[in-house]
């Protein structure tokens, strides 16, 4: 078996270390119009090791802590329940809030940050100190000025406050006000949403549209349907699915015989107890995983469905706008026709720099989505303004709006991203995920250097995402860089020569595989790395 985030087709020969398998994939019978580069290289021993013991000492620090809790020695500041209520059913799961005051208390610092400045290139950061050891937090009064923002997912540069963007905003401001206060059903259906709708259908080249103000509950009730989704797959889409009463299951990530095999268990068995057919065979995956950087392998995905007959489900959330030769997401990206993709879904928050989200496919299924679907029904709709930025946008992005703009800002992504990837990688660091993806995950493993790394960072006027268990595996804590059409090179330079300090500084430098520049390399073969149990 697969080792999770390691899937592929296992083709060609084997190469690299006795430690790690390298294999080179060919085009997948012409699947493939490009080359597909993705790796991962796998945890070296003795980190994973030693985070497991970093675990383990701050776990028995705990309990002794929690120890000195109950006797009183130590102030308790966490949530408890009353004596009174004792008897009840709990109300917060004993491990989570074991997790929550002993670790994640002592790294709290890293997170929730409040900026008072545009998320562009270079963020303002209020400076805020902590004395009870990131209990409670009071502001200074001070504010950082001028960090490098490698966190916002800003990966055209759109969120901004000059520019066509914010001139037509804020006209339609003075026009229609700031909100709706009213639903698409009632009398919050827009002349501008009518005219986003009709855009952004144009935009994916699928019949019909949908613009949602709140992005996660839009699945529908899927009784006698069966969802087979990537385990890697975004919170929200978990939270759909279950909601939607369809029975789930899991494939290993980007695993096409994984997939695979789910299918043909699903035609063969049918549904459990009865046997009979599923109603439905819908197939979960994203476009770009936001925590593994990996671009799904699409192709392979829509050839499986179409041999099985099954429905697919894709979620553009960082792939839109940020991948393609014209922006258009991992369908552009692998220069595939939108009608294969039963169901698109994206969101306006990440690339159009505003907020909400939208579904593309037929006119039947938007048709049938505008009754059934909850936040068509019940949400209020989008703010004029807010529409007012997608659509100018999205224009730019088409080239409607006359200039060259959107073109430029997706090849200067694409340029900043191979480039940085690039020169991490030469560092020495380990790095997830396809060399085209704007997503950088940099492998941090130990629970320490999760804190030590934003801090530090910090202190270096580069602001940074660290993440952790439980958004990953307990071991594969990392920082995750967003790359952005704002990012000019010399602000990339400063921010690598920052990392590459503080890399050297922890001792982050895992990789046992020093890469030479992307420009040496042969690409007429996809690369990954496979484990074997």
């Amino acid at each position: 078996e697969w080792e999770r985030a390691r899937g592929g087709v296992e083709t060609g020969s084997q190469a690299g270390s006795a430690l790690t398998a390298v294999h080179h994939v060919t085009q997948n019978g012409g699947l493939y119009k490009k080359p597909f580069n993705e790796a991962f290289e796998e945890t070296p021993m003795l980190v994973a090791v030693l985070t497991y013991v970093g675990y383990g000492v701050l776990t028995l620090f705990g309990y002794l802590r929690d120890f000195l809790r109950h006797w009183r020695i130590e102030k308790c500041h966490h949530a408890t329940e009353r004596k009174e209520q004792q008897d009840f059913v709990s109300l917060y799961q004993d491990f989570e809030n074991f997790y929550t005051r002993n670790l994640y208390m002592r790294i709290r610092d890293n997170w929730n940050r409040p900026i008072c400045s545009v998320p562009g290139a270079r963020v303002d950061i209020m400076e805020r100190q902590s004395h009870d050891y990131n209990w409670s937090f009071k502001y200074t009064g001070n504010i950082i000025k001028g960090v490098i923002n490698m966190g916002s997912y800003n990966y055209l540069g759109f969120a901004r406050n000059t520019g066509s963007c914010q001139e037509a905003a804020a006209k339609v401001l003075e026009e229609y006000g700031v909100g709706v206060c009213s639903t698409r059903q009632e009398i919050g259906n827009l002349d501008k949403h009518e005219e986003l709708e009709k855009l952004v259908a144009s935009f994916l080249g699928v019949e019909a549209a949908m613009a949602y103000a709140s992005y996660l509950p839009v699945l529908v009730v899927l009784q006698g349907c069966l969802i087979l989704s990537d385990e890697l797959n975004h919170a929200s889409l978990v939270l759909g699915a279950r909601l939607s009463g369809a029975t789930i299951r899991i494939f290993k990530h980007n695993n096409m015989q994984s997939l695979e095999k789910l299918l043909k268990d699903a035609i063969v068995y049918g549904q459990p107890r009865t046997r009979r057919p599923w109603k439905k065979i819908l197939i979960l995956v994203e476009g770009i995983y936001s925590m593994e950087g990996s671009i799904v392998r699409l192709p392979e995905v829509i050839a499986l469905k179409k041999k099985y007959k099954a429905y697919l489900y894709l979620d553009e959330a960082h792939s839109i706008g940020a991948l393609g030769p014209t922006g258009r997401g991992v369908v552009d990206y692998f220069g595939l026709d939108p009608e294969d993709v039963d169901v698109m879904m994206g969101t306006f928050t990440k690339s159009f720099g505003a907020s909400g989200g939208y579904i593309g496919g037929k006119k039947e299924l938007i048709d049938y989505l505008r009754t059934h679907s909850h936040s068509a029904v019940y949400a209020t709709s989008l703010s004029p303004p807010v529409v007012e930025q997608i659509v100018t946008s999205m224009k730019c992005i088409m080239g409607q709006d006359g200039t060259t703009l959107g073109k430029e800002c997706i090849q200067q992504l694409a340029e900043n991203t191979r480039y940085f990837r690039r020169r991490l990688k030469e560092m020495g660091f380990i790095i997830y995920g396809n060399e085209d993806s704007p997503v950088v995950p940099l492998m941090l493993y130990m629970p320490a250097k999760i804190g030590a790394f934003g801090r530090e960072m910090l202190k270096r006027n580069v602001g940074v995402v660290v993440v952790g268990f439980p958004a990953t595996p307990i071991i594969e804590s990392r920082a995750r860089f967003c790359l952005s059409a704002a990012h000019t090179k010399e602000i990339l330079d400063t921010a690598l020569k920052e990392i590459d300090e503080v890399g050297d500084l922890l001792q982050l430098k895992y990789s046992r595989h020093r890469l030479v520049p992307l420009l040496d390399r042969p690409f007429d073969e996809t690369t990954y790395e496979e484990t074997e149990d």
